[in-house]
């Protein structure tokens, strides 16, 4: 076996800074409907979730194995710096959705970054097509309708059996099992989400003949994975958990915790298969689930379909990046060198337009401004009216913004409508010398609370 050589070793830095950058990207997956509902402060919710990452990151190396081995050819003639070129791309991204504030997926910034290295670098053959099919594509696209079904049902089961409990009696119940479930959708997606810098930084080795070929990652690089992916859970990616919290529907309390249950258990199944999948995306689509499963809930789809745009171009933009990378650090050591400043300088660029409007704790749970009611919410209005006793949105609360529209003040007099079809209009006079007789007036409606 070689020891580490100096690009190695640039790659397993990279390989971690991608980690942190990951943390920080998906705090909002596990905290932000808790943030939202105000079950946990939002310092001590990001505290909570980034222990739980921590000890997620130990729990099992299966989707590791799959970026190690699984993705991509490592007897292809893979070398680090197409790695580095994959990674490069896949922070790149990951910083530009998050200064947008859309909860894209972290995974397949990787995924897309490792494959466009590696096809300008070694070619198709260095690429498993039947893995990345069965094991990325098929799970993105499945993963968010799953795991919305699944919250959906779950909310309306949970409304159902408390319809008949005062929303006091069941406040500290749903606050103590929102905490619960988030902090297993923390255990989930330490279990999950770290494991893919692991196998990032365990191919780096197998390429670098450091370690033998479909070996486990070592126990340092399973430490230090966990505690990158902590870290930058810890620091909190607040533009991403007031969309997940407040961007995509308004939640309350029983479809927060029916939403991270869902999200919970699809990514722990999904870690046991080795399943690579989104964390962002099973959470983003139980959010929209919860949100279609109460009665009178709204989704904010113009946010949703921004989403779901930022989930598609996500492999083919992170690709395009790492591809560029991957071709400029093939030309040698000025390459990499020369990748590695042009990185610096892009995220250097994004923080700093990051800062002209800071979000931080203190003003993530300000909501969104209000946008005008879609086709696709006025429809599902229609078969799923608010409850009894709740005002119909009107133009002046559109319903995406889950505002109930404000009832009239005491005792408004408004005019009723004459029910003659000539009320109002002046009578004529029968002749020249005739004096007009005025329409009779209209009764007054009192119209109170």
């Amino acid at each position: 076996m070689e020891h580490i050589t100096l690009l190695i070793g640039i790659v397993i830095v990279t390989a971690l800074v991608f980690d942190f950058t990951n943390g920080f990207h998906d705090t909002a997956n596990a905290m932000a409907t808790t943030i939202s509902t105000g079950a946990l402060r939002p310092k001590t919710a990001v505290a909570m979730s980034a222990v739980l990452n921590l000890v997620g990151a130990f729990l099992s190396v299966e989707v590791a194995k799959t970026i190690s081995g699984g993705i991509i050819d490592e007897g292809a003639g893979i070398r680090p710096e197409v790695i580095f070129a994959g990674l490069v791309g896949a922070i790149v991204w990951n910083l530009l959705t998050w200064l947008a504030g859309l909860p894209s997926s972290s995974s397949h910034a990787l995924f897309g970054g490792l494959i466009g290295a590696t096809l300008v670098s070694v070619g198709t053959h260095g690429v498993h097509g039947e893995a990345v099919v069965m094991k990325v594509l098929i799970p993105a696209v499945a993963a968010p309708f799953v795991a919305g079904l699944a919250a959906m049902a779950a909310t309306r089961l949970t409304y159902r059996l408390t319809r008949n409990r005062a929303e006091a009696d069941t406040a500290k119940g749903y606050r103590a099992g929102q905490i619960a479930s988030a902090a297993l959708v923390s255990l989930a997606h330490g279990t999950n989400d770290a494991q893919k810098t692991m196998g990032v930084i365990t191919l780096a080795l197998i390429t670098g003949g450091v370690v033998a070929p479909h070996a486990d990652p070592p126990l340092w690089v399973i430490a230090s994975a966990g505690l990158a992916i902590a870290l930058g859970t810890y620091l909190g990616g607040w533009r991403i958990i007031r969309t997940m919290g407040k961007g995509i529907t308004d939640i309350q309390p029983p479809q927060g915790f029916a939403a991270q249950t869902g999200a919970a258990a699809t990514i722990l199944a999904s870690s046991h298969l080795g399943f690579a999948l989104s964390t962002t995306q099973v959470c983003s689509g139980s959010v929209m689930g919860s949100g279609l499963g109460r009665k009178g809930g709204v989704v904010r789809w113009s946010t949703a379909g921004r989403m779901v745009a930022a989930w598609g171009l996500t492999l083919p933009a992170a690709g395009a990046v790492a591809a560029g990378a991957a071709f400029l650090a093939g030309q040698g050591d000025w390459g990499v060198a020369a990748v590695a400043v042009l990185g610096l300088g892009v995220c250097g660029a994004i923080w700093a337009a990051s800062r002209r409007k800071p979000i931080d704790h203190t003003n993530v749970n300000e909501g969104p401004a209000a946008e005008p009611a879609g086709v696709v919410t006025a429809a599902l209005r229609s078969v799923s009216p608010p409850p009894a006793g709740q005002p119909v949105p009107t133009a002046d609360a559109p319903e995406t913004t889950g505002v109930p529209a404000q009832p009239a003040a005491p005792d408004t007099e408004v005019p009723a409508r004459p029910t003659a079809p000539d009320a109002g209009v002046p009578a004529q006079p029968a002749g020249p010398d005739a004096t007009p007789t005025p329409a009779p007036r209209p009764k007054a409606a009192t119209v109170t609370r």
